[in-house]
Formats: C-alpha cells, structure tokens, sequence
C-alpha cells in the first residue's frame, strides 16, 4: 500500500492519470475517473475529457489485443508499453548497473560516469512495487524505497535483471 499524498492541482492529476495509465489496462473514461477516486483524486468528467485531450492521449491496443488509453510517458515510451520499459530496464541493469549498496530503505546504485539518468529513468519508467522514487546523479542512483525489506527486495530483483542471462518476464 503507498502513501502518497497528491495535492489537488492539474500538474499533479496529470501525474495521477498515467501512473493509473501505467499500471492497469483503462478502456474508458468512466473507469479511469473511479480509478483516480480511489486515489484520492476527484475531477468530473469534463475535466479528465480536456486532460486526456490536452495530454494527447489515444486508444491503442495493448499486448491483449485490448483497446486501452495510453498517453506518452516521461521517457518517451506510452504508458501501456510496460514490457518495452521492463525491456528497457533489463537492458540497462545489464549495460550500467556496476555495484548497489543498502543503507535502510535506500539502495544506492552506481553506473558508469554520465550514465545514472539512463538507469534511474529506466527504473521509474516500470513502477516497481515499493519504491517511492530515484533521484539520479551522474553516475549514482539514489532509490528510495518505502520499507528495508522493499529495498532488500528491489536491490535483488535489479541484480538478477542485470544477469546477463536475464531476460524480461513475459506478460502476466
């Protein structure tokens, strides 16, 4: 269970709409505003209608063959393409990821100089469970992680990604 709080601004609605966009396959508007209620974020229909225009977000079909609505996300890729970000994340592991360390429920991972944003914006892009957020230096990702054991248990998956037999799960 996360606790974020979101504040009742356009910015941070938006922001609540592609991580639902991200995380679950929404086929209509009605579905995401319950969704974004659930969150704690209320907005009327007219609303989510402009922020969906204005966000340039469309119907696609998903992996399922599913018409979804997605919206381009902070990396580029659109919020229904959760296996390409896993991709992404598996390939970066494997190219950057050269040492983690834990300190609590912060993981600290080093890269190559130059390299942090690449792997930080990768591990943002797939919304892992229990992770609050990354900051990212130049060649230091710092992963905040809600709980120790949340961190335990992303420093392991991250090392496991960066395998270079790994490969990134099919879709559930």
């Amino acid at each position: 269970m996360t606790h974020t709080t979101i504040p009742a601004t356009k910015t941070a609605r938006r922001g609540a709409i592609i991580e639902v966009l991200a995380s679950q396959a929404i086929t209509s508007q009605e579905q995401l505003r319950r969704e974004l209620a659930a969150m704690g974020v209320d907005t009327t229909q007219a609303t989510l209608s402009r922020d969906l225009l204005e966000m340039r977000a469309t119907k696609v079909r998903n992996a399922a063959g599913v018409q979804v609505y997605s919206v381009p996300d902070a990396d580029g890729s659109h919020t229904h393409e959760a296996e390409a970000s896993q991709a992404r994340l598996v390939r970066w592991c494997q190219d950057l990821l050269v040492a983690t360390d834990l300190a609590g429920n912060l993981l600290v991972l080093r890269t190559p100089v130059g390299a942090a944003n690449l792997l930080g914006s990768a591990i943002d892009a797939v919304r892992m469970d229990g992770i609050a957020g990354t900051i990212a230096g130049d060649d230091t990702v710092l992963v905040i992680c809600r709980t120790p054991t949340d961190a335990d248990r992303v420093q392991a998956a991250l090392l496991e990604l960066a395998d270079p037999g790994s490969t990134p799960p099919g879709p559930t």
